[in-house]
């Protein structure tokens, strides 16, 4: 198994932006979630051009300050967790990665000590 292969068919969808915003990366559900807007063939194109106002500022914001975000989201009745976050390359970096996972409406949350 290479190196990332794993993430191929890993059931949340994983995108992977460099520090110029363009998609360097995507896995099978990034394609099948973003199909519509090209799927696949997003790999090469800009990123920020993919959100509308006023996502692509506060994406465009948090790529510049090099901040993580997360947040979840109810669209066409499923539940889901974003998380947004930099990613980096012998500590320097590289540019910005989302996983975006369907999760349950009712979901345990547990405090450990």
């Amino acid at each position: 198994m290479s190196e990332h292969e794993w993430v191929r068919e890993f059931p949340a969808a994983v995108m992977v932006c460099d520090e110029a915003a363009t998609v360097v990366a995507m896995n099978d559900k990034a394609a099948a979630t973003y199909a519509a807007d090209g799927g696949y063939a997003l790999v090469g194109k800009n990123l920020l051009d993919c959100h509308p106002e006023p996502s692509r500022t506060k994406l465009a914001a948090l790529m510049d300050g090099r901040r993580a975000n997360a947040y979840t989201i109810e669209k066409e009745g499923r539940k889901k967790f974003i998380y947004q976050a930099p990613w980096f390359r012998d500590g320097r970096y590289a540019g910005f990665v989302e996983i975006s996972m369907e999760i349950p409406f009712d979901m345990p949350h547990f405090v450990r000590g």
